[in-house]
């Protein structure tokens, strides 16, 4: 049996001696921080091709990105700390520790979408049409993103033996993801514990890689400004909403045992949906009134 650091032994894929970081100097840099900066870039020059075929100035994301980056980051740490200020209370210090680890995805949307809407004031700039814009480079970075939580061998589920199961050292991954079921089916090699996990990451990446397909597609056929954005809503929230509940990283509401993204999730589909068959019936009341049978 392979003894690899992560492994999907059902498809016979093996990764040996896969670190979490490099070192330059003595200074660590985690491959984590290096892929979401990547995530940043590739979601930057996408929501500019976005712009560019759409008729608009490309340049107003750039110059957006320089506040909405920060902002996402400032949120997705905010967000993260907030739900677990029992870590934090007694050392506010550590709020600052971004190199421990603690960001969540939802703060940093959050945060880049009040960025934008400010923006879009002081720019003068119809906000449903930014967001169209804007909201495929978002998504882009989540889906790379993604894969920062695969070297921190962090957001996964519980225990399967699935198609798709993922395999992990148990040395390697933070003891309170680590459940029961886990260790009743934990495999030792060499005398090294190994665990045996959904690997969400994965699941949620491909997931959003079918809603930025269906929301490019739709760009040219859209029937009004913002129908982009709430694509992203609605898809994004289904997926996270079924996703989550499989993770056992959670960040929950208290100590309700409810995951505040899950809920947070179900919100922006119901919600998403729910607006956007008003907007599409809205549409349609006008074109019949323009064009009368």
């Amino acid at each position: 049996m392979n003894g690899a650091d992560v492994a999907f032994p059902h498809l016979g894929i093996y990764f040996s001696n896969l670190p979490k970081g490099i070192t330059i100097g003595g200074f660590t840099i985690a491959f984590y921080g290096i892929i979401i900066a990547l995530g940043m870039i590739g979601g930057l020059f996408l929501a500019r091709w976005q712009a560019k075929r759409t008729g608009q100035n490309p340049e107003l994301y750039m110059d957006f990105a320089l506040y909405g980056i920060v902002f996402a980051i400032i949120g997705a740490r905010l967000y993260f700390v907030i739900f677990t200020w029992e870590n934090y209370k007694d050392n506010l210090w550590q709020i600052f520790n971004i190199r421990g680890g603690g960001m969540a995805i939802y703060g940093s949307v959050i945060a880049s979408v009040i960025t934008a809407i400010v923006y879009c004031r002081i720019k003068k700039y119809k906000f449903s049409l930014f967001a169209d814009t804007a909201v495929v480079g978002l998504i882009l970075g989540q889906i790379i993103g993604r894969y920062g939580n695969f070297m921190n061998r962090e957001a996964f589920g519980e225990y399967t033996d699935s198609l798709f199961a993922m395999r992990l050292k148990a040395e390697q991954v933070a003891a309170s993801n680590i459940t029961d079921t886990m260790r009743e089916n934990m495999e030792y090699i060499d005398g090294t514990g190994y665990i045996q996990v959904h690997p969400t990451f994965l699941y949620e990446s491909v997931w959003n890689v079918m809603v930025l397909v269906i929301m490019l597609l739709r760009t040219k056929k859209k029937a009004f400004d913002g129908e982009i954005f709430l694509i992203y809503l609605i898809g994004y929230g289904i997926g996270r909403c079924i996703i989550e509940g499989l993770r056992t990283d959670q960040l929950q509401i208290g100590s309700t045992g409810i995951a505040v993204s899950q809920v947070l999730s179900g919100i922006l589909a119901i919600g998403g949906t729910g607006y956007y068959i008003y907007r599409i019936l809205k549409e349609k009341k006008k074109k019949n009134v323009k064009n009368p049978a």
